[in-house]
């Protein structure tokens, strides 16, 4: 092993899923090449994930990333009608629904994440397994078994992207609690069989067995769900209570599934040809900090949650709010304590994430008449559309707002920042194309120089744009790398007031100015 002198490189993810993944490319926007140490030889082919969705879309179309990935999905986005714990959140025909999904698998997501990390030059290493971590106050060294032997190598931080038995986690002694529930579910995607109806409302018949509704069907012995994504497609699901600890990665069988369909529902169904096949287990777990030092959690490593369709979502997530973060540590203008709201902003959104998932496991374990009412009543409250909204937003995560200080009371502090249509003088745009470029943005909205000029000082930083819009939310916005809004203007504020707060904000998340004020006569009109 060589005795490491100084640091190696700035940032080491470890672990090449979607979270690390993601981490990179926002660190590579950042002007920070990342380190991906990830332990499999290959990329896994273990079919995870079928689907990407909430919040995580908005962001993707911010870095002008969505398009590339709706180009790769193949199948047919399926209609917005989402699972919440054995009831249906239904959002058809909604103008602008809180919640989108793509049918897109993880597998698919995992290459077009690498295929951008890589045109952005990270670093990645397959094969290379972390065995061990020190630190100390300047720095983390990464003990690794690569396949030319064993070797070591510091960096600033090392952030652990290695999922729900993370090793990183573990090595940094950061607690991991929560509950096991003792359910394994099964999934399986077919073809439709020759045998089997499709009815007009989506139902289906089957032979020997008679009509099959959409929506889940419970027994003594757990529950059989059913539902049909596209015309030509079935998907039917298990659960049934299991101490047994089943791997996830472990490969399933037809014929595990139709014994578990068995089990439940005391007979077989036809199956077409087998699109998929998944197993898991549900988890209700949470890391009790996100950083230890210079080591961070990200991902499942930070927080497991014991239901579909928000894992990677909130993942995903976590990696954009720490990677300007990092970036701004390690470019050296950082100041106090940006890192350390990485905590602070993501273990509250991952207690938001845990909120409504904990919810949908006490509506789906229930089995006794008082459960199945409490189902029917909530499916009847979803029924109307601004419940439905409300718990769409909750999956999606489109409800979370951070606390950040708001001298003024904006409303819009702490949100994610709207992708507002904007006119200029060099023609048409939107907040979503200012942010491609993950920088930070001061959008004036009112023509205000005496903002533009406090702003100027951060230069080296921030981008300046002057823009109009109907009706605009403030006169001013200074929107995050992570499209969060840190600081707004109220409409007509008074100068004095709104250059204080602007300046405050500006210290608060962006450190100290690089320059000394530019006079006013000397004032340009960037992005005019």
């Amino acid at each position: 092993m060589r005795e490491p002198s100084s640091v190696d490189t700035e940032v080491i993810i470890v672990g090449a899923g979607p979270t690390g993944l993601m981490l990179a490319a926002e660190l590579g926007l950042a002007g920070v090449r990342p380190l991906i140490l990830e332990k499999y030889p290959q990329p896994r082919t273990t079919q995870k994930a079928q689907g990407l969705g909430g919040q995580i879309l908005r962001l993707l179309h911010y870095r002008g990333l969505l398009e590339r990935i709706e180009a790769a999905v193949t199948a047919p986005e399926p209609p917005q009608r989402y699972p919440f714990g054995g009831v249906h959140v239904d959002l058809i025909g909604m103008v602008d629904p809180p919640l989108r999904g793509l049918p897109l698998p993880q597998t698919r997501l995992e290459e077009l994440l690498a295929e951008r990390v890589d045109e952005l030059g990270a670093d990645i290493r397959r094969g290379h397994e972390v065995v061990g971590v020190s630190q100390d106050d300047t720095s983390v060294t990464a003990e690794v078994s690569g396949p030319d032997g064993p070797y070591r190598i510091t960096a600033r931080y090392l952030v652990g992207c290695d999922g729900g038995r993370s090793p990183i986690r573990e090595m940094a002694g950061i607690a991991f609690t929560g509950t096991t529930y003792p359910e394994v579910n099964r999934l399986c995607q077919v073809t439709v069989p020759d045998s089997v109806t499709r009815l007009d409302n989506g139902d289906i018949e089957v032979p020997g067995i008679g009509r099959i509704s959409t929506g889940f069907t419970r027994t003594e012995r757990g529950a059989f769900g059913f539902g049909s994504p596209t015309p030509d497609m079935l998907m039917f699901s298990t659960t049934e209570d299991e101490s047994t600890d089943i791997a996830d990665d472990e490969p399933m069988t037809p014929a595990e599934f139709q014994d578990s369909v068995r089990r439940v529902l005391g007979t077989e169904i036809p199956l077409g040809e087998t699109l998929r096949l998944a197993r898991f287990t549900f988890k209700d777990r949470h890391a009790e900090t996100y950083r230890a030092g210079r080591i961070l959690v990200a991902g499942d490593a930070a927080h497991l949650l014991p239901a579909t369709g928000s894992g990677l979502n909130t993942g995903l997530l976590d990696a954009v709010n720490l990677a300007w973060k990092l970036a701004a540590d390690v470019h050296g203008w950082a100041p106090a304590g940006l890192v350390d709201s990485y905590h602070e902003e993501r273990h509250y959104a991952g207690d938001r994430a845990l909120r409504q998932t904990r919810a949908q496991v006490a509506l789906r374990r229930g089995l006794d008449p008082a459960a199945d009412a409490l189902r029917e009543v909530v499916q009847e409250l979803l029924g109307d559309e601004q419940s439905a909204r409300r718990v769409a937003g909750f999956i999606a995560g489109t409800d979370v707002r951070y606390d950040l200080p708001n001298p003024n009371r904006h409303p819009s502090t702490g949100t994610f920042a709207p992708d507002l249509a904007l006119r200029t003088g060099d023609g048409a745009t939107t907040v979503a194309d200012l942010l491609h470029t993950a920088r930070p943005v001061l959008l004036d909205l009112a023509d205000r120089p005496e903002l533009r000029e406090v702003a100027r000082e951060w230069a080296d930083r921030i981008d300046i744009h002057t823009a109009t819009t109907d009706d605009r939310p403030a006169d001013a916005l200074l929107i995050r790398p992570d499209a969060h809004i840190a600081w707004a203007a109220t409409v007509g504020e008074p100068a004095d007031s709104a250059v204080a707060g602007l300046r405050a904000a500006l210290s608060g998340w962006f450190g100290a100015p690089d320059r000394i004020p530019v006079l006013a006569a000397d004032q340009g009109s960037e992005g005019r």
